[in-house]
């Protein structure tokens, strides 16, 4: 049996990791290989979505930074009583799919997804609490692991880079897109280009508006619509309009009609948004920076994103829609149900370890 823990899953929080590893569950229940049981915490009853699930009590778990530090910190140095619950030993593999190892554990052998570095990278966009937390607990966690997942080869070579990981213990697992919800309309373009993403520092809206104000000096008529938290920390500028958070209905809708969306992010460990954008038949400019490149293949126009009269001109060459059909091939190469089987390739090696 695998066991997979979500103990340290925040509904509404985690933003693109809650995708990977709900989808990745609902993957494995249809495509899978194994007998799963997934390990939940009580604020999230229904993350195992298809699969043979156990609520864990003894995790303290809490919607706030506070009490989510606090139940990682209390599992961390007192890991008797989550080890009596989840029984580890009964188990052929173990995985972490959110990065943190919560409880550590030497049996079975386990699998840490890591789904960025970016505090490696980029140290500046973190307070001196939030990068030691990261530096503490990713190490940890990857240093306990017989196998590391990479959700892109660029995370890899980081791994491998950054934290001399030696290359034969990381194993690459691509991020999928859910077709069925992400596929294009039928209804008319209309006059906004698109950039869905919290007011992160990473995200760089600030060099995105300088590059929209080109962009509207040769097509005045367009918009720049945010989708997304925290976008009330910032000014915006004559054009730009923030919907706050969406549902997902409404985000399929607006990449449906969008004239094109574009990514002026810094770092991406694999870069959701464009590839769910080009499933639905959405132009995309997107930044020749982390994993994006390797995400967008040449379905996308790219652009450095620091420099704004690049992204201007990448946004304007999207807006002629050619790259679409190209777009829409691009993201058939990535589903779930591929992710689900490069896991449970990890899963199936995992358990020879132990044997």
């Amino acid at each position: 049996m695998v066991g997979v823990s979500l103990l340290t899953l925040v509904p509404g929080v985690l933003g693109g990791s809650e995708t990977y590893s709900r989808e990745l569950v609902r993957a494995l229940a249809r495509v899978g290989r194994h007998e799963y049981v997934v390990f939940v915490p009580a604020i999230a009853p229904d993350a195992a979505d298809g699969l043979p699930a156990k609520t864990v009590s003894s995790y303290r778990a809490g919607r706030t930074t506070g009490r989510r530090l606090a139940a990682i910190v209390s599992g961390s140095l007192r890991p008797g009583p989550l080890r009596r619950e989840l029984q580890p030993e009964r188990l052929q593999a173990l995985h972490f799919p959110l990065t943190l190892m919560i409880p550590r554990i030497d049996r079975p052998a386990a699998a840490t997804t890591v789904l960025d570095l970016q505090h490696e990278l980029f140290p500046r966009f973190f307070s001196v609490a939030e990068l030691a937390f990261r530096r503490v607990f990713y190490r940890s966690a990857i240093r306990r692991s017989r196998l590391v997942i990479a959700i892109s080869e660029h995370v890899k070579q980081s791994l491998v880079e950054r934290l001399g990981l030696e290359p034969d213990r990381v194993r690459v697992a691509r991020l999928g897109v859910d077709h069925q919800r992400f596929s294009p309309g039928t209804v008319a373009r209309q006059p906004f280009v698109l950039y869905p993403a919290n007011a992160w520092p990473h995200k760089n809206h600030r060099r995105l508006f300088e590059a929209f104000a080109l962009v509207r000096a040769e097509r005045p008529e367009l918009r720049l619509v945010l989708t997304g938290a925290g976008h009330e920390k910032l000014r915006l500028p004559d054009g730009v309009e923030s919907r706050g958070r969406v549902s997902a209905d409404e985000l399929v809708e607006l990449y449906r009609t969008a004239s094109a969306l574009v990514f002026p992010s810094l770092y991406e460990g694999f870069g959701q948004p464009p590839l769910e954008a080009m499933a639905c038949g959405c132009p995309v400019a997107a930044s020749r920076a982390g994993a994006l490149p390797e995400v967008c293949g040449d379905a996308a126009r790219l652009f450095d994103p620091t420099d704004a009269e690049e992204i201007a001109a990448a946004t304007l060459a999207a807006l002629a829609g050619e790259l679409v059909p190209r777009g829409i091939e691009q993201a058939g190469l990535f589903s779930w149900d591929d992710c689900a089987r490069q896991h449970d390739d990890v899963y199936e090696e995992l358990a020879s370890l132990g044997r």
